[in-house]
């Protein structure tokens, strides 16, 4: 800095200072301008604004950018590094404005206090914030959380809500436990159990139990622990338990439009399985044209592409009894809030979800939250009762709880524990992963003799493109399945519509057996340029010839919900001529049996699908997943991005490591976030 300039920044107050720096830091790529704006507004609303304060709240939308609802405070003035995840030459400039900031816990709080931008809201606080001030500061006084107002309020609404739908004495219901006892006898019919075989607990058959007494249950576990499984056989005895059953009114929905798809065909084939075994025990005909069609979340809730409100809320709510949501661990916050609001207080709600898995894109992590006590159990003495007379089950006793009162979510949530999807491999790997034992991990990918996982270490982008196009010994499915049925007819006239409709199908089926995920958007191993180089290296192979933005076979995933075409964020579908004009091109997407096109030339905002992230693959399935990790350090790069990555294959997974111990690196990083959420279950437990 040249003299004037020092002169000049010495005339400045500390807060003017501050926000001076905030603005270097920003340029720096450190902050987003977003983050360094909202402290600019703080200090116009609130010109005596304090530099705690304007670090504090372009700090707090920084990491309300990265998925957090809320700053800890004493973290932050603990481990500020830590928090704010700079790289190494940013430490510096971190450690010179800290000097105008308060070394101490109490007195950043009393800088924040100071300012009428903030309200405090005493711990357990039953209200909604009413008084316009744009920050909360929330929590207790040894670990005090900073809010932005609506993240606070999104976080009360739903633990309010979720804690009148799971306690018995707001939510409860009236079991008919003989009758119910017969039911789920004859849903979960199996081989005899003895009363004391403690080690054979259906858990299954419990959850649906459990759902019968209240209006909320969650049930979380690991892919192929039967959780659709579950709810087939929840709806069944619902519907059986109906004194009016053809008034029952069913919805299924979850956050993507294949997730949605994959919910309502696993129910449909559930009901099919057992209604076959029922004979005429049960008429699930009749309970299969009830339900009606699985659908996205925001289209459940009356999504409008020009605003964010909802047409269904609390004032307008759904007209349902009882609503299954699938993927719940890519419900944010706000998405919760609205669901919850929508529905109408006498309805049942039925989360399925992995909380292992990647939260949400955006902020909150409400299904983490939710299952927080879903290891344990923690079954009171009333539930413990409750399970063997309706379910005929014996809980462990390592998941009971000897405290009559503890918890109502955890008395309404239940973790599945038995996976039958994976093979071998596959489920060991993921197991390890979970479990963060990396070196466990890698022994699995160097020890399997059967193809169905492999780890390219020490590899280029070249190595991605190469599985992309040809796959690998032991995991033969890649791009050229799809491109081969495009080529095949695109070049043939069609009979008929129905033939173009079965060719379409054939070629959407072919293109999910393989996927590549990524980790990040940008740099060499993101999914920009994985998708730019792979669309060029199956052009030179010869399997593509595309030419400008729109051509046959390209890949596109929906990037923002757009109701009126009937397309929301996610969905992943095909470019291919139309049947009508073979000139024309539309983009096919394919959910369960539906097919849906819609014409690129109004599809705007759309990107090449080769590669997307591993946040994006929640809710589907593929063949072959290739997972590409790239090489330095990177804090996008965690243990649950590695495990929702890994439980995406059916069949066979690929590392793609940019260096060998990246893998390890990402396993020993776990993504938690900060959140609000859990206090209220512990404060009103």
């Amino acid at each position: 800095m040249n003299t004037d300039g020092a002169i000049v920044r010495a005339a400045l107050t500390p807060s003017q200072r501050m926000l001076e720096t905030l603005f270097g830091w920003t340029e720096r790529g450190w902050l987003r301008r977003l983050d360094s704006a909202l402290a600019s507004f703080l200090m116009e609303i609130d010109a005596q604004a304090t530099p705690a304060l304007l670090f504090s709240v372009a700090v707090l939308a920084r990491v309300e950018g990265q998925g957090h609802t809320c700053l800890p405070l004493r973290r932050l003035v603990l481990s500020p590094n830590e928090v704010l995840g700079w790289p190494v030459q940013a430490h510096e400039a971190l450690e010179a404005a800290w000097r105008d900031l308060p070394q101490q816990v109490n007195d950043w709080v009393a800088a924040l206090l100071a300012s009428p931008a903030v309200q405090q809201i005493p711990s357990g606080y039953a209200a909604i914030s009413q008084s316009g001030a744009p920050l909360v500061l929330a929590g207790t006084t040894a670990d005090p959380v900073l809010y932005l107002r609506r993240y606070w309020d999104y976080e009360y609404r739903v633990a309010l809500d979720v804690l009148r739908r799971t306690a018995g004495e707001a939510g409860g219901e009236i079991v008919d436990a003989a009758l119910a006892r017969e039911k789920l006898d004859l849903l979960f019919a199996g081989p005899a159990r003895l009363p004391d075989d403690r080690s054979r607990m259906d858990w299954q058959k419990f959850a649906c139990a459990l759902a019968l007494r209240a209006r909320m249950t969650v049930i979380t576990g690991g892919p192929g622990t039967g959780k659709t499984y579950t709810a087939a056989r929840l709806l069944a005895l619902l519907f059986a338990m109906q004194p009016d059953p053809e008034r029952f009114k069913i919805a299924l929905a979850a956050p993507t439009g294949k997730a949605a798809a994959r919910l309502r065909l696993s129910i449909d084939q559930s009901l099919e399985t057992l209604n076959a075994g029922l004979g005429h025990s049960l008429d699930l005909g009749r309970l299969t044209k009830r339900i009606g069609a699985a659908r996205t979340l925001h289209s459940l809730l009356g999504a409008s592409s020009d605003t964010r409100r909802f047409r269904f809320n609390a004032a307008h709510p759904l007209d349902i009894d009882v609503l299954i949501v699938d993927e719940a661990s890519m419900v944010n916050l706000e998405m919760m809030s609205a669901l919850l609001q929508a529905l109408p207080p006498e309805a049942k709600l039925v989360l399925l979800g992995d909380k292992d898995q990647l939260d949400s894109v955006e902020a909150g992590a409400v299904l983490g939250d939710l299952c927080r006590d879903a290891v344990g159990g923690h079954y009171n003495p009333q539930t413990v009762a409750y399970a063997a007379e309706v379910a005929g089950q014996v809980i462990p006793a390592q998941f009971c709880s000897s405290q009559s009162v503890s918890s109502c979510l955890a008395q309404q949530t239940v973790m599945l524990r038995e996976s039958k999807r994976f093979g071998a491999a596959i489920g060991e790997l993921a197991g390890a992963v979970n479990a963060g034992d990396a070196l466990q991990a890698r022994q699995v990918l160097t020890g399997d003799t059967t193809g169905a996982v492999f780890a390219f270490t020490h590899s280029t982008p070249e190595t991605v493109f190469e599985v992309a196009v040809n796959g690998r010994p032991g995991a033969a499915a890649c791009y050229a399945d799809y491109l081969s049925h495009v080529h095949h007819r695109s070049a043939q006239p069609f009979a008929d519509e129905a033939a173009h409709t079965e060719w379409v199908k054939r070629v959407l089926v072919a293109f999910d057996r393989f996927r590549i995920l990524c980790a990040v958007n940008e740099g060499d191993w993101g999914t920009q340029a994985v998708n730019r180089s792979v669309q060029a290296a199956l052009i030179q192979r010869g399997l593509l010839a595309g030419r400008g933005e729109w051509f046959a076979g390209r890949p596109v995933m929906v990037t923002r919900n757009d109701p009126d075409l009937g397309v929301f964020n996610g969905d992943v579908g095909v470019v291919l001529p139309s049947h009508l004009n073979r000139t024309a091109l539309r983009a096919y997407f394919q959910d369960g049996e539906r097919q849906r096109s819609v014409s690129v030339s109004r599809l705007a905002h759309v990107e090449t699908a080769f590669a997307m992230t591993v946040h994006k693959s929640q809710g589907s399935e593929f063949e072959h997943v290739a997972l590409v990790l790239p090489s330095g350090r990177n804090e996008h790069l965690s243990r649950e991005l590695v495990y929702t990555g890994i439980t995406r294959a059916r069949t066979s997974f690929t590392l793609i490591e940019g260096q060998e111990d990246i893998l390890a690196q990402a396993i020993t990083r776990r993504s938690a976030r900060a959140s609000g959420l859990g206090r209220y279950f512990e404060f009103f437990s």
